[in-house]
């Protein structure tokens, strides 16, 4: 989708930082540090996190595009500092290498040191091999700096502004952890408040399925490896007509999958029922359309379809689950190949990592969710500043309240059928694959 909103991030994952650029946020929005911080908090927490999260406490400076704690409507820049940094100067300095760094450099690697060595076993299930090739690239730290999952705190601080932006017009967005190795909730057994289950060790829900996703985190820890699950981000508070049918880039669902999808570490995205619905019949999967309610809103008696009809928000939730994979990186490595020789070696290359990130990818996702959202709603309503968009959507939405015209017949608009009584007939001709 093609809106006025767009952000980039830049940085390696054990730089001097982290940065995001975000372009198109109106102005007058209230933005500060600590609005950011809070969900950079969440994306650290997690049961199943590494060392890392003990080293890094995320917070953003922002730089550029607010003044007095309002945007501008210019561009936003956010830096995230790595406190890692500190121990990895010389190995990833910007500048040339003096003969004397570079002699450094060599002795710290005869040493032992795994910093400083170059590193050519590659991992499977990374970006290594494919990207050492692609950019002609022989020590594979050049590919997996940048392809770290490090560079998602960048996106968690553009999603909090989204999110600070977008709860300003009534949405809002959370996630949950779904499943983790097989152990899935049960909608039944959900019986904590949003808070307390953002407050547990998984972000879970449903207690007696958490205390078994931990075991199996615990399992995989044992064994020196890894596990992964499914996330679920629920949106409330979006209208009917967010998105469009016609033409593929404008399909929400289309920006939204795009979006989940560019995070390292899922491999598959769905709405609704999702690939539920491919074990239904049809009967069983579309979300009856109820009429409308008192109050103007339209009511469907379910929401198998997640939100979304024909790439357009049809006013329920919006639903997105995504699937984690286990981490790439394993204590216990793999097998694998030396990129220079292209000879087998015994265990791939190896730095420290995470048991299970479906927490933290969680929060990721609400991130890339929002700013999927955020595109969508200006190129729908615009606005220069908050204020106009908001005035924008305000009346939209009592334009959605309003009775919707008899269709003109024959070139003479009919009058507006009274409450319960029906027009047009039930044969919508060919139809279509929504």
């Amino acid at each position: 989708m093609v809106g006025s909103f767009r952000f980039l991030t830049a940085g390696e994952s054990h730089g001097r930082m982290l940065g995001v650029t975000l372009e198109g946020v109106p102005a007058g929005l209230a933005l500060s540090a600590d609005v950011i911080a809070v969900d950079l908090a969440r994306r650290q927490r997690g049961y199943g996190r590494g060392a890392r999260q003990a080293i890094e406490q995320d917070r953003a400076e922002i730089v550029s595009g607010v003044r007095h704690g309002l945007t501008l409507g210019s561009p936003i820049l956010l830096l995230v500092a790595n406190r890692d940094w500190e121990n990895w100067t010389r190995v990833m300095q910007v500048a040339p290498l003096s003969e004397e760094e570079a002699a450094e450099l060599a002795a710290l690697s005869e040493g032992g040191n795994k910093r400083a060595t170059p590193v050519t076993r590659v991992r499977p299930g990374h970006a290594d091999l494919a990207g050492a090739l692609k950019y002609g690239f022989s020590d594979v730290r050049n590919v997996l700096e940048r392809a770290s999952a490090r560079e998602t705190a960048a996106r968690v601080a553009a999603g909090a502004v989204a999110r600070a932006f977008l709860a300003e017009l009534g949405v809002e967005a959370w996630s949950f952890t779904a499943e983790v190795g097989g152990v899935a909730v049960d909608p039944a057994a959900c019986t904590r408040s949003r808070a307390e289950a953002d407050a547990s060790p998984l972000r879970c829900p449903d207690p007696g399925a958490e205390d078994r996703m931990i075991a199996r985190i615990d399992e995989a820890r044992a064994n020196g490896d890894t596990v992964g699950g499914v996330f679920e981000v629920v949106v409330h508070g979006l209208p009917i007509g967010i998105g469009s049918y016609v033409h593929w880039d404008r399909r929400l669902d289309a920006a939204i999958a795009a979006a989940v999808m560019s995070i390292n570490i899922v491999k598959g995205v769905e709405f609704g029922l999702g690939f539920e619905q491919t074990r239904r019949f049809g009967s069983a999967v579309h979300d009856v359309i109820e009429g409308r309610s008192d109050g103007g809103r339209w009511v469907h008696r379910s929401n198998n379809a997640g939100g979304l009809t024909g790439g357009v928000t049809n006013g329920e939730p919006l639903v997105v689950r995504g699937a984690v994979k286990p981490i790439s990186t394993l204590a216990r490595p793999l097998p694998s190949a030396d990129l220079i020789t292209g000879e087998a070696v015994d265990k791939a290359h190896y730095e420290r990592s995470d048991i299970s990130v479906v927490p933290a990818a969680g929060v990721v996702a609400e991130a890339m969710v929002l700013v999927a959202l955020l595109d969508a709603v200006l190129a729908k309503f615009g606005g220069d500043s908050l204020d106009e968009t908001r005035d924008n959507l305000r009346r939209y939405q009592e334009r959605l309240e309003r009775p919707v015209p008899a269709p003109a017949v024959g070139g003479t608009r009919a009058a507006t059928p009274a409450h319960g009584q029906t027009t047009g007939t039930d044969v919508a001709g060919s139809g279509g694959d929504d």
